[in-house]
């Protein structure tokens, strides 16, 4: 016997592999084999003359060829061409060959796992890869990729630090497995973290409207309850501030400013510039972007604040409202 028919029948159990499709993948890795041990390559055009069989019943691998005459006719009957200690060549390839379907099954589970995990956020390790710029992240099963643009500036990549990452993307690598890519910057990871620690948001008794973030600097969430009685901004800071902190320190310690959302828009504006206090807020009829344009008064003293540093607090508060604001101190009354 060359081949052990056991395994392939344990293949059909376990793995879900016809029998069949295993049995014509083996002949055709042994009909190779054989015309390279012979040192016989058939011409593409040229007609097959050569085939192996694998008999079902008792695993015996035979090699059959229909001699072709000096005229080119081809013989109606086929001789066993099988050479002496075969065997041993036969049950390498059907080796080959079992060993490559498994992995393209193991290749093809994983696939579809990771598939359907894009848009959520898993636990990895970080490993020390070879390439400068990508960071390769241990997810268990396989490694995904975190490139650069989708980094945090100064945040710490150390080897075996554990990260949650957010999943992006799952294709199709060159070597046939999935190629899975993750973020750190990505907006849906502070979703997703909330989510985690806030039961409210788990369940749909509080929602995130909005997300504006600046990675590895500040973030900045719009919350609403959708029962009453609940209060959405506290749940999500928590006792204490512990879910709130929790994320933060999960994110590299990102400044994080929960404010309620609000469908009337310059009260929206009024509670994204938080951490400012903003005295009134009115809009302004604008045809510019066709954005809604909201003018935000607020304390001399609070105004850099308003501003936040490098414009940053406004930037992402016209982010997280998709309003144009402008920001002007309440002296500016007393001129008018």
């Amino acid at each position: 016997m060359d081949i052990d028919l056991r395994v392939l029948k344990a293949l059909e159990s376990e793995k879900e592999i016809p029998f069949g499709e295993l049995v014509e993948i083996i002949e055709g890795a042994i009909l190779a084999a054989y015309q390279k041990t012979v040192g016989v390559i058939p011409k593409r055009d040229s007609p097959v003359t050569t085939r192996a069989q694998l008999d079902r019943k008792t695993g015996q691998v035979t090699i059959y060829d229909r001699p072709i005459a000096e005229d080119g006719t081809i013989a109606d009957e086929e001789i066993d061409v099988t050479p002496e200690n075969f065997g041993r060549i036969a049950a390498y390839s059907a080796k080959q060959v079992i060993t490559t379907r498994l992995r393209a099954i193991a290749d093809e589970g994983l696939m579809g796992e990771f598939a359907g995990k894009v848009g959520d956020i898993v636990m990895g390790t970080i490993q020390q890869g070879t390439r400068p710029h990508m960071i390769a992240i241990d997810l268990g099963p396989l490694e995904a990729q975190l490139p650069a643009e989708e980094q945090v500036p100064g945040e710490d990549y150390s080897h075996g630090k554990k990260i949650r990452v957010y999943i992006t993307k799952v294709e199709k690598g060159n070597r046939g497995g999935p190629m899975v890519t993750v973020s750190r910057r990505h907006k849906m990871l502070v979703r997703k973290l909330f989510a985690l620690e806030v039961p409210e948001i788990a369940s749909g008794v509080v929602e995130i409207m909005q997300v504006a973030r600046e990675a590895g600097h500040r973030t900045k969430l719009a919350v609403r309850a959708t029962e009453a009685g609940v209060n959405a901004k506290g749940s999500c800071i928590g006792p204490l501030g512990q879910r709130v902190r929790a994320v933060s320190a999960e994110l590299n310690e990102e400044k994080i400013d929960i404010v309620d959302w609000n469908e009337d828009v310059a009260k929206f504006v009024a509670q994204a510039l938080s951490p400012a206090k903003v005295s009134s807020a009115y809009v302004i009829p604008s045809d510019v972007d066709g954005r809604p344009h909201v003018r935000a008064l607020v304390p001399d003293y609070q105004f850099s604040l308003a501003i936040g540093k490098e414009g940053q607090n406004v930037r992402l508060a016209a982010d997280l409202t998709g309003a144009k604001i402008d920001i002007q101190p309440e002296s500016i009354l007393d001129g008018e």
